[in-house]
């Protein structure tokens, strides 16, 4: 099984605030167009289209590897929402982690396992580490207060 995880970002909003918003992907369908695709390369965002949201689950379609779904398989109040993947070439989990800073502030990060076949792990590791960071990135940016 390889690991793969984000830089640690700091938010400023509270972390009952981000686990509010994150832990219902319906909110992630309002706040998909203030997203700052701006640090997604383009390159990269030209593979991805079709964003779908439910409250547990979130699904899109990149090239060349098909529809892929993000599902909610576990939630930790105000700590942790654990995803699993599907539609991938190797099975995985993905989780979201935020800890507390202060009253205003807290800390992501974003972690994946998953069972990658040895001829994979060279082809997609960089790529996925690449992801997992810019999907912390965006994460750290979004108006949580506005989020609802």
């Amino acid at each position: 099984m390889s690991e793969f995880t984000s830089d640690i970002k700091t938010i400023p909003y509270s972390q009952s605030a981000v686990y509010e918003a994150l832990s219902n992907l319906e909110n992630l369908e309002w706040a998909k167009d203030k997203i700052p695709l701006d640090r997604v390369p383009a390159k990269e965002l030209e593979k991805i289209k079709e964003f779908t949201f439910d409250r547990d689950s979130f699904s899109f379609t990149v090239d060349p590897v098909g529809k892929v779904t993000f599902a909610i398989s576990e939630r930790e109040p105000s700590k942790t929402i654990k995803f699993g993947v599907e539609g991938l070439p190797a099975k995985g989990n993905l989780w979201i982690q935020i800890a507390p800073v202060s009253d205003h502030e807290s800390k992501i990060k974003l972690t994946v396992k998953a069972d990658l076949p040895f001829y994979l792990k060279p082809m997609v590791s960089k790529p996925l580490q690449n992801g997992l960071n810019q999907m912390a990135d965006v994460l750290a940016v979004l108006p949580y207060d506005q989020i609802k």
